[in-house]
């Protein structure tokens, strides 16, 4: 071994201080990140307090006659659920790892007026402002358009011809797209209706001109109700997004981050795609409600 001279001494105190310093940095950076996991967990196990308090999801569901960004879809032989809504349930529900429970309405109008009843723990509906004072909204997944389908032989050809005294447009209550079609054709007679299967009815009986829905939904109407046509344009432009009750701060960053990832992963894309809606276009990442 060499000798030891004050040069050499001087560059292993130098080197020990350097990997002192290094075993120092190595230090902080893992304290931070236990303290970044540890503070991940929480904020996890708050939304999971706020979404699944009673051991379950409850996810409040749409249900009508034909599939859209919003309504799912009951097979009559099963009685099981289908559509873009149920597919991101189920991933919500494995994300958390708790059971999945469908609470099914109507419309997503019956789903905003039950949101302080306490049964139920997420949604997925249209975004307007009435419903902003009674939920808050998540990560948009869906663009959504309302337009009318028309009756056979109807004299209406555009949007514009359904503002009109006489005219009777069905649609369901408490909806976004009812109160934008309100707005929209305020000279028409609107006629507020529990669901979508009651709007096809009245139309069948010839008691209604049109009825107003998401694009996605009334394509799906045409073969029940044969002759009938869908309105050029949209009379509200809007957004399909998950929203949780009011007071859930903890829920809603969750699934908005949920959201996030299903549209970066495809699974979105993929639900709709299942039910044929290939047409209809997902919400940008990173879009606000």
């Amino acid at each position: 071994m060499p000798p030891l001279t004050i040069q050499r001494a001087l560059q292993f105190w130098d080197e020990c201080c350097v990997i002192n310093m290094l075993i120092k940095q190595f230090s902080a950076a893992l304290i931070g990140l236990m303290l970044v996991a540890s503070t991940a967990r929480a904020d996890e196990g708050a939304a999971k307090q706020q979404l699944a308090s009673t051991g379950n999801l409850r996810v409040a569901i749409a249900v009508g006659p034909a599939p859209s960004g919003i309504y799912a879809i009951k097979d009559a032989a099963t009685g099981t659920y289908r559509g873009v809504t149920i597919d991101l349930s189920k991933r919500l529900a494995e994300k958390l790892g708790v059971p999945l429970v469908l609470v099914p309405y109507l419309g997503s109008g019956a789903i905003q007026g039950s949101a302080a009843s306490g049964l139920w723990d997420v949604t997925f509906m249209p975004v307007d402002d009435d419903r902003r004072r009674i939920v808050d909204f998540g990560s948009p997944y869906h663009l959504l358009q309302s337009t009318y389908l028309v009756a056979p032989n109807s004299a209406l050809r555009t949007l514009a011809d359904a503002n009109a005294a006489g005219v009777r447009i069905a649609g369901v209550k408490d909806t976004a797209t009812l109160r934008a079609s309100t707005r929209a054709s305020p000279k028409a007679t609107h006629i507020e209706l529990d669901g979508v299967a009651a709007a096809i009815e009245l139309m069948r009986l010839g008691q209604a001109d049109a009825i107003a829905l998401g694009r996605a939904s009334l394509g799906g109407l045409l073969a029940k109700l044969p002759g009938s046509s869908v309105l050029d344009g949209a009379f509200l432009n809007s957004t399909t997004a998950v929203a949780v009750p009011k007071g859930n701060s903890a829920a809603l960053e969750y699934v908005s981050k949920f959201i996030e990832e299903a549209k970066a992963s495809g699974l979105v894309r993929r639900a709709f795609d299942d039910v044929g809606l290939v047409s209809e276009q997902i919400a940008p990442l990173g879009m606000k409600p």
